[in-house]
């Protein structure tokens, strides 16, 4: 397949993984412990900064924390400038909405010359460069997919949005065809049976065109033709199912109906608001039903609502059920025996489900013991509010209850009021982070002027990476803002890929600049029109395409006058945090090949490095980096964090359970006994939570499945959420020493940790990265064995195993 399915849009588990029930979004799991308030020594971190990048420090806190700030730095250059309309991204085609389709069909015009190259290829130096062909190939069609992805899901304007969809479609229809052309994976085929050809391969090629070959295979294209299109009609009902189940998902029972007097221990001015002549009408599917079983004191209420809200329409089942087979069959016609087997034996880190059931059974068994303390508890408070001391059951409505007691009263106990946010500006976090890379990787954030057209809202800052050993390394597009019009998810975009622009392909641009080749933008450079006009980097005889990343959040900020800056709560900080992790990936995997770039590599390693940065925004010492009050400029006293991290942490182990079992049900899901003809996804899920469940399993005549929406997005492959936290915790533990004696700053750990994981992005195998930064040999075949050891590692590594 020419564009392995690994989007340029990157949506992470943070953003897309709301919680068990619609609607309800689920905490993280975080790691640092409360205790580290009373036993931080403030650490005073080596300041790699060199002196000339003060200035561009402080500015950039500015330019987010203050509006005139950031409009003194942007008009000058507006009222100066006398050039035209740059074009998005300073891409010289995107000017206007036509140029969104003269860029597409100029791409494809492109792309016929690489394929009819690729299928005449003949001698051994053709085939040697083969597997460059094919990157290149894939490279210029991302180059329009990728960037009308983004425009289309982002930008404001309705016709540049249509333009954008126009692009993507029109070349994902060429992409298509190109993935049934036989010709491409036979002459592939070829190399690879080459020894001298494999042999003249970088690690990096060999790793792409076998990455090439499985999606080749992966799109039946060595099936014959009836079955070619029966696996093509397959995939199109899949894609309908999938869409249809996440789209329509609905309860049995849409509203739950009792008298007002039930709900004693709710908001009022919440009740109220669903209330009328004494009757309380409460949406099954919305937040405040949630809200309802963490609050409401009857016990019967709770239970009403409980089953509402885990029983899913007959229909939901149905689609879902229906889906499940139709990915099973497609399977089958592939050659494999299950879906689960299809999905994970190429991009995965686990290649197969026995490996990923070693680590899931391993961490349960890790877990159980937190989760039956966290019982215990349960029960003792339940006791305490029922003031008895004989209870010994508790029913699933009593969960969300008991924890929210606890909690509740933790948070009574708190020496600070919680006003957290006031020492999270948004100004002072990218400044932190900025810092944070800085010591960590010898990276910094240095505020850029945009030119006309360069951006989608002038709300949208832009920041060059730059490196005290390679210059500008990446172009950072950060649209934090909110607005109306866009989603409030936060997201990752990868614009355009690192990738080593070859001196034929710049050699070729010079001769359409020469010939003014129609539809060809004016460029003053080859190397310029080699890339579009975005930005190169260029070392010794080397160019490469800068990495461009798109950043977009929705943080609140004042727009009455006041130039308040936008105040972040710990959550909103963390999710910073962890988006900027897969733009480090990105910013720092500089390959030489797209389709290994940063992000693009095994889907359960891409959320390792974000979610290794939530560890860093958790550590007092990265804290004292930049959490200072907006106003007064105090700093933040840590207690703060521990007390907000020991609510937050608390029942992690029960939270911890329900997600191990979810991702055991979608192996569960997509594994051989779909074969089976009395298959029933609602048997399967209960019979999970009775087998490694500690909490109270659902009741019968529930079938909260068909909720589960990320069956769809996800299909076999929901382990990661839990691979990556376990090998964060690792990391974290292992190279800096959970932050003790400041080794969450120290130069040497981040080198490490970029020069054995970071920077291959997915040109290695992954496995290797990880054995060579814990520096463990146990990791180096990433096998069943490998999988359950880091299944016992649990989240909470207490170095020992």
């Amino acid at each position: 397949m020419i564009k392995a399915l690994r989007s340029g849009l990157w949506t992470c588990s943070r953003c897309i993984r709301q919680g068990s029930r619609a609607g309800q979004r689920q905490r993280r799991w975080l790691s640092a412990e409360p205790g580290l308030a009373q036993d931080h020594v403030s650490y005073i971190p080596v300041d790699h900064t060199p002196p000339e990048a003060k200035h561009d420090d402080s500015l950039l806190r500015q330019i987010f924390d203050s509006p005139p700030t950031f409009r003194r730095f942007w008009r000058p250059l507006l009222e100066s400038t006398s050039s035209g309309n740059v074009g998005l991204f300073r891409n010289k085609y995107l000017t206007s909405p036509q140029g969104f389709l003269t860029f597409a069909e100029t791409t494809i015009t492109r792309a016929q010359k690489i394929v009819d190259k690729v299928l005449a290829a003949s001698t051994l130096q053709d085939y040697k460069a083969l597997v460059r062909d094919l990157d290149r190939l894939s490279d210029i069609l991302c180059r329009v997919l990728d960037v009308s992805d983004f425009v289309r899901v982002t930008h404001p304007n309705e016709d540049i949005q249509h333009a954008a969809s126009e692009a993507w479609s029109l070349v994902y229809q060429y992409m298509n065809q190109l993935n049934t052309t036989t010709g491409l994976s036979d002459q592939l085929g070829k190399a690879l049976a080459t020894p001298e050809v494999i042999a003249s391969w970088t690690e990096e090629e060999q790793t792409v065109a076998q990455l090439l070959q499985q999606d080749f295979k992966k799109s039946a294209i060595h099936l014959p033709q009836d079955s070619r299109d029966q696996f093509v009609d397959l995939s199109q009902e899949i894609s309908e199912l999938g869409s249809d189940f996440v789209d329509n998902m609905g309860p049995d029972q849409t509203y739950i109906d009792l008298p007002s007097s039930k709900f004693q221990g709710m908001d009022p001015r919440l009740a109220q608001k669903y209330t009328r002549r004494g009757l309380l009408r409460l949406p099954t599917m919305s937040p405040e039903a949630s809200v309802a079983l963490r609050t409401v004191h009857d016990e019967n209420t709770r239970k009403l609502i409980y089953y509402a809200t885990r029983t899913a329409s007959k229909k939901s089942i149905g689609t879902l059920e229906t889906l499940l087979r139709s990915r099973a069959q497609l399977a089958r016609l592939s050659g494999f025996e299950s879906y689960g087997q299809m999905a994970l034996q190429d991009k995965m880190m686990a290649k197969t489900p026995e490996s990923v059931h070693q680590f899931l059974l391993a961490l349960s068994q890790r877990n159980a013991p937190l989760v039956e303390q966290e019982v215990t508890d349960l029960l003792r408070e339940k006791g305490l509010k029922l003031h008895s001391s004989t209870t010994t059951e508790l029913h699933p409505w009593d969960k969300d209850y008991y924890m929210h007691s606890i909690r509740s009263g933790i948070r009574s106990r708190r020496r600070y009021s919680d006003h957290l946010s006031s020492y999270f500006s948004l100004g002072t976090v990218m400044q932190g982070l900025s810092r944070l890379f800085t010591r960590l990787y010898g990276i910094r954030f240095v505020p850029r002027d945009t030119l006309p057209g360069e951006t989608w809202h002038p709300d949208v800052r832009r920041l060059d990476v730059i490196s005290d050993t390679d210059g500008h390394v990446a172009v950072l597009y950060c649209d934090l803002f909110y607005r109306d019009d866009k989603s409030p998810n936060p997201a990752h975009f990868t614009v355009r890929c690192s990738r080593e622009i070859l001196p034929d392909e710049i050699q070729e641009a010079a001769q359409q600049i020469a010939s003014g080749y129609d539809g060809f933008p004016r460029f003053e450079t080859p190397i310029e029109a080699a890339n579009d006009g975005m930005h190169v980097s260029e070392t010794g005889s080397s160019v490469k395409q800068l990495p461009t990343i798109a950043l977009v959040c929705d943080f609140h900020h004042e727009e009455d006058g006041r130039n308040e800056p936008a105040l972040l709560d710990y959550y909103q900080m963390e999710t910073l945090f962890h988006e900027m992790g897969h733009a480090i990936h990105s910013i720092l995997a500089r390959t030489s090949l797209q389709n290994v770039a940063g992000t693009r590599c095994a889907t359960d390693f891409a959320e390792l490095p974000s979610t290794l940065m939530e560890h860093f925004c958790a550590d007092p010492s990265v804290l004292e980096l930049f959490a200072r009050h907006h106003a007064t400029d105090e700093p933040l006293p840590y207690q703060m964090v521990a007390d907000k991290l020991h609510v937050l942490k608390r029942f992690e182990a029960s939270e911890r359970e329900n997600q191990i079992i979810l991702a055991m049900l979608d192996q569960e899901y997509h594994s051989s006994r779909l074969d089976q003809g009395d298959f029933d996804s609602t048997a399967v899920f209960l019979d999970l939570q009775r087998k490694f469940g500690k909490l109270p399993p659902d009741p019968p005549g529930t079938r909260w499945q068909g909720f589960f929406g990320h069956l769809f997005g996800y299909g076999s492959t929901y382990y990661s959420y839990l691979f990556d936290q376990v090998l964060s915790e690792r990391v974290w533990r292992v190279v800096f020493l959970a932050g003790q004696n400041g080794a969450a700053l120290d130069r040497k750990n981040g080198e490490r940790v970029k020069e054995n994981l970071l920077k291959w992005g997915g040109s290695r195998n992954p496995w290797k990265c990880l054995s060579d930064t814990l520096e463990d040999e146990r990791l180096i075949h990433g096998d069943e064995e490998a999988m359950r050891l880091v299944g016992s590692w649990g989240i909470r590594d207490d170095l020992h195993g």
